[in-house]
């Protein structure tokens, strides 16, 4: 497959996410403040009697000042983390402005001020330092991850035309910028403008080679610089970029058309149109980790013993490995080991999947043949979940030379590598929709496919959740389970 890489290949260090951190550092301040708090609470109470029940209110409702203070102060604006003298003053000074509120809210409820001086000197002590340690720490962070190339998002322009010079100029000019120009792409590329410079950046080639960039160089995000009313060039563009994990962004010319209704992003006091996101993204990836990781975790915990009782089922029925190990593509089209139990005898298995199983076929074993109806043979892939190789739920992945009828799956469906933008799941919306199975015409891997592009745009918790109970009351079994 054009653009698809092994296993083996060298894994480009993912960009830092400035969303993720942010919000990271602001629940640590909130745990800082919190605890400062509570030491201070307890360092007062071998001095005098405290009133537990009324201290905790104070902590609670300094915390809350504190992170609404720092926010307002612009302490969480990504660019002023990496200044730390400003940074840290920025905290200082949100923090002494809140405990400022909490003296006055003390004044006007008659509490004697002289009573709360010491305790609150120790807590604004204790708060300051975690502070100002963790904006230290995360200044160390940004100096590394510049050092690594991983701060600001990877992108890639299309377009070599004005309103590509006129989007490089600004990028150029602006040093701050959360935007780095990983290089930029011809998509009229004849093979002469091949390591030709535009205003400084080297042309690397066209659309193709930047899906195989993005593959390989971790590419976040691409801007396509191209007329509007080029519409047939856009098509071809943005055809060929929904098949990767990408934000695809235009840049509007002067001139415009009409669209949908669609999202802006803003790089300085430019406005780019936001025409397709990656699926999961900063905190929807990180909840999406979670989920996986938490319930992998604990059903192969529920399922060892059963797992064990099969295996041993297995060693009995035939001779060869429990495991059937089988390449498939997987999240951006890297290939991934896939776990199942072995169902064939070992002398007839298939590794490539080059004849897809059929009811009553020979070469499955008569374990295998009950593990296949209930589909206890996937049970080992909540190993590949637990590797981070896969998801609960997601596409299924296919084997390499899987085929509806004569044609490879990647032949039959267009756009077929659009379903790799996620992780590939155990289930998925096209299996508990019945589309699972043998695929003897192209309309059942079309079918297929417009389940899982569905899931991929609609993702939510809360569908994955729907999925695992319909999948466990009746996704197992079915007409097209063997």
């Amino acid at each position: 497959m054009p653009g698809s890489s092994g296993p083996l290949r060298e894994r480009v260090r993912k960009t830092v996410s400035a969303a993720i951190v942010t919000r990271l550092l602001m629940a640590i301040d909130g745990a800082a403040v919190l605890a400062a708090g509570v030491a201070a609470l307890h360092w007062e109470a071998t001095r005098t009697e405290i009133d537990w029940g009324a201290a905790g209110m104070v902590i609670a409702l300094g915390t809350v000042l504190a992170i609404n203070a720092f926010h307002l102060l612009g302490g969480y604006r990504f660019a002023r983390l990496g200044r730390l003298i400003e940074a840290v003053a920025s905290v200082a000074l949100g923090w002494l402005l809140s405990l400022g509120v909490l003296v006055a809210v003390a004044s006007l409820a008659t509490v004697s001020i002289a009573t709360l001086q010491p305790w609150l000197a120790v807590w604004f002590a204790g708060g300051l330092g975690l502070l100002a340690s963790s904006r230290l720490v995360l200044s160390l962070l940004l100096v590394r991850w510049k050092r690594e190339g991983r701060l600001g998002e990877r992108v890639a322009v299309v377009g070599t035309g004005p309103i590509a010079r006129r989007l490089l100029i600004h990028l150029n000019g602006r040093s701050g910028t959360a935007m780095r120009v990983a290089g930029i792409y011809d998509d009229q590329h004849d093979g002469h403008s091949m390591g030709v410079r535009c205003l400084g950046h080297r042309i690397a080639g066209d659309v193709d080679d930047l899906v195989a960039d993005i593959r390989r160089l971790g590419i976040t995000t691409v801007v396509v610089a191209l007329p509007l009313s080029a519409d047939l060039r856009l098509a071809a563009v943005l055809n060929k970029l929904s098949m990767v994990p990408v934000d695809v962004r235009l840049c509007p010319d002067g001139f415009g058309l009409q669209l949908g209704r669609v999202g802006v992003s803003h790089v300085g006091d430019m406005t780019l149109l936001n025409v397709m996101d990656r699926p999961l993204r900063d905190w929807r990836r990180v909840a999406k980790e979670i989920e996986d990781r938490l319930l992998a975790a604990l059903i192969l915990t529920l399922i060892a013993p059963l797992m064990l009782f099969i295996a041993t089922l297995i060693k009995l029925d035939s001779p060869g490995p429990v495991f059937f190990r089988q390449k498939r593509y997987g999240f951006n089209n890297e290939l991934i080991e896939v776990l199942k139990f072995r169902t064939m005898h070992h002398a007839a298995q298939d590794p490539n999947a080059e004849q897809l199983t059929r009811r009553n076929d020979p070469r499955i074993t008569r374990i295998g043949a009950f593990l296949r109806r209930t589909s206890i043979d996937e049970l080992p892939q909540f190993l590949n979940v637990l590797r981070g190789e896969m998801s609960i739920v997601g596409p299924r992945p296919h084997a390499l030379a899987a085929k509806a009828g004569r044609l490879l799956y990647q032949d039959a469906v267009r756009y077929y590598d659009s379903r790799h933008r996620m992780k590939p799941g155990i289930t998925g919306w096209a299996q508990i929709n019945g589309w699972r199975g043998e695929t003897d015409t192209v309309e059942q891997i079309r079918k297929r496919v417009e389940h899982d592009l569905y899931y991929i745009e609609n993702w939510s918790i809360a569908l994955d959740l729907k999925i695992i109970i319909r999948t466990v009351f009746g996704g197992f079994t079915g007409r097209y389970a063997y």
